[in-house]
């Protein structure tokens, strides 16, 4: 039970330290620093970066190749699905008094614009 009441004193005394003055923040600093190097160096010797797949995007594309004919398909796949081009995209094509697009239907340009 002493022990406990030690280990519970110490434990206060640590988060008065850290939430009530600034004697911490130095060595919380470096230990933060210390860390991101380490996880730099993990990352360089690994070689390996995380890329994230949207699947909500991945289905959505899935969704319009199914729907485009052969010259819309052929176009869309030039369009990089990149949140800024598909915010360009968005921004010339899918506001109310927007300009017809050269290949795509007005269907399946407001079904693009809809899903993406």
């Amino acid at each position: 039970m002493k022990g406990w009441i030690i280990l519970a004193l110490l434990c206060g005394a640590l988060y008065y330290l850290y939430t009530e003055t600034d004697k911490l923040d130095a060595p919380i600093a470096k230990t933060e620093e210390i860390v991101k190097k380490i996880e730099n160096k993990v990352d360089s010797m690994t070689g390996t970066n995380i890329i994230k797949i949207d699947q909500k995007l991945a289905k959505a594309r899935k969704d319009i190749i199914e729907r485009l004919s052969a010259p819309e398909l052929e176009e869309f796949n030039k369009f990089p699905l990149t949140p800024d081009a598909i915010a360009d995209f968005k921004e010339t094509y899918c506001g109310a008094k927007s300009p017809e697009h050269p290949v795509f239907s007005r269907d399946n340009r407001l079904y693009i614009c809809d899903n993406l």
